[in-house]
């Protein structure tokens, strides 16, 4: 059996379900509620062992690997946080056996960690009877639409593989400040990734350290102050949409990083109190079944409300 009991040595039998995994990923998963930033400490302390060797936070685990996991002391505050994850469902787009396909609604987290005790794949696990569920991609919390959960490993290494291989379409929906004059941008800049001094996540525009990335936009509908675009991805960077509208001079509307901090506060009056932000297109070839999925998620109701409202100012 694979019982974790946090307060004394475990030695846990590597699974069907983690092999080839990252150990710090693994942990992250069965150790629930345990904060990332006290697995990462205790991997590089050398408290996590894979065969009795030392490991790296990176280190990949293999089906029948002994992993040596040690107490673990967290302040009781977040022993309390992991038994209080409340159950949720969210809207399905699409399932089947390898797939679990959902509309991510806006503020809700994928996952817990950087201050959020809990996300939307520990809510699921919470209500899905499954032995193994895990995010094949992710979006900002800020974000909402198409998210996609695998409930197989193979599924997920499968899936994983065609999205590196830029062989998925994924399509959101933005509203940015300003009125585009180009009906189409290719946009190729390279986005570094860095923390700043509070641990959150940010990125910039960097062509010296940053990787390639790349964004179509094409324009939907233009209003008196503002443009609607479509974004096909063709990387998948963290907050690539986000940046590289920033780094056009049309940066998203309500975006709480990168956008008009001011003119968010105003738009905010008139009714939009979030990112207008939204995956809602998806398209590949299952890399079970190879069957042609697409997925379509319209708008939610209140993003559509602020179009609206926009759209009768000239």
């Amino acid at each position: 059996m694979n019982e974790i009991n946090q307060n004394q040595v475990n030695f846990y039998n590597v699974t069907e379900a983690d092999d080839q995994q990252r150990v710090d990923n693994m942990l992250i998963k069965i150790l629930k509620g345990v904060p990332k930033s006290h697995i990462y400490r205790i991997i590089r302390h050398g408290e996590v062992r894979i065969n009795k060797k030392r490991c790296e936070v990176s280190s990949k685990v293999t089906l029948n690997d002994i992993v040596r996991i040690p107490p673990i002391r967290i302040a009781a505050k977040d022993e309390v946080q992991s038994k209080s994850i409340p159950a949720a469902s969210f809207p399905i787009l699409f399932e089947d056996d390898y797939y679990l396909i959902i509309n991510k609604p806006q503020g809700v987290a994928c996952h817990g960690g950087s201050g959020v005790s809990f996300g939307v794949i520990e809510q699921l696990r919470q209500t899905k009877a499954h032995k193994f569920l895990e995010l094949v991609h992710r979006l900002d919390k800020e974000t909402s639409g198409i998210l996609i959960l695998a409930k197989k490993r193979v599924a997920l290494v499968e899936l994983q593989e065609l999205i590196k291989n830029n062989l998925m379409t994924k399509e959101y929906y933005a509203l940015t400040n300003g009125v585009w004059r180009d009906d189409k941008r290719n946009v190729k800049a390279a986005i570094y990734k860095y923390s700043n001094k509070d641990g959150e996540r940010r990125v910039r525009i960097d062509a010296e350290q940053g990787r390639f990335s790349h964004t179509i936009f094409t324009v939907k509908q233009k209003f008196a102050e503002f443009t609607l675009v479509n974004a096909d991805l063709q990387t998948g960077r963290t907050h690539q949409i986000r940046i590289h509208c920033q780094y056009l001079g049309f940066p998203i509307t309500g975006d709480d990083k990168y956008g008009n901090f001011e003119l968010n506060k105003q738009l905010a009056k008139q009714g939009l109190k979030r990112m207008f932000l939204h995956a809602h297109h998806l398209q590949f070839t299952h890399p079970i079944t190879q069957k042609s999925v697409e997925i379509n998620c319209e708008l939610p109701e209140e993003l559509q409300k602020f179009l609206k409202i926009i759209s009768t100012k000239v």
